[in-house]
């Protein structure tokens, strides 16, 4: 972590004054992200970054807590929300592993451009579907690499080595839905713009009944 740490701290400035990619793609994103919101909610965002959506969804929340194991991309997020006078969101520099909160203590979970990031997502997942009430969502935008461009399964891998790259790893869309199904999520809204884009998921913790019916079903 450390290592990944390192790097995004250095890339904090200019990952700030980047434009988004796809500004339409992310403002769809946005808009269906909202429709899940209700002004009782407590929010958490895995890898907040800078801040810029926790911030864009502050007024729709009671509460959103932003992690990210970058001291700067913190710093940097603290700094926005301070300006834009928001009260309702607490960023704090952590790793996700290293993240401690209580069972069935959030509404939602959002991960943006992190799962692809992660030395174990499934690992993340369970934890995240730990950390969800029943019925709360799960809302993720990811990079699905495998099968595309072979020769950065060889490039990233010496970058990250070198420290010039962070860690990223290799999985289908369909892996990673398998991952969330596996887990416990029904996928309630799925969206890729076109296949070398990001896979944008809504995926549902389904109440307790919802489990025992699947567990019935799946004996019968």
């Amino acid at each position: 972590m450390a290592q990944s740490s390192r790097f995004w701290d250095r890339h904090a400035k200019g990952y700030a004054k980047r434009p988004v990619a796809d500004e339409a793609a992310y403002q769809r994103k946005l808009m269906v992200t909202r429709d899940y919101l209700t002004p009782d909610m407590e929010v958490l965002e895995l890898g907040c970054g800078t801040g810029t959506t926790a911030l864009i969804h502050a007024p729709f929340v009671k509460h959103i807590t932003g992690i990210d194991i970058s001291r700067n991309m913190i710093e940097i997020a603290q700094a926005k929300a301070e300006s834009g006078n928001v009260k309702n969101v607490t960023f704090q520099q952590s790793s996700i592993d290293d993240l401690e909160t209580q069972d069935a203590s959030y509404d939602v979970v959002m991960g943006h451009s992190i799962l692809h990031l992660l030395e174990n997502k499934e690992a993340v997942i369970a934890k995240v579907h730990r950390m969800l009430k029943p019925g709360g969502v799960f809302v993720s935008s990811t990079v699905c690499l495998k099968g595309r461009v072979p020769v950065m399964r060889a490039i990233l891998p010496v970058g990250h080595f070198l420290g010039l790259l962070p860690l990223v790893k290799f999985f289908t869309a369909e892996e990673l839905e398998g991952d969330l199904t596996d887990a416990g999520f029904r996928i309630d809204n799925r969206w890729q713009p076109d296949k070398n884009k990001a896979l944008f998921i809504v995926a549902t913790k389904a109440h307790a009944g919802d489990a025992r019916i699947r567990a019935e079903r799946a004996c019968a």
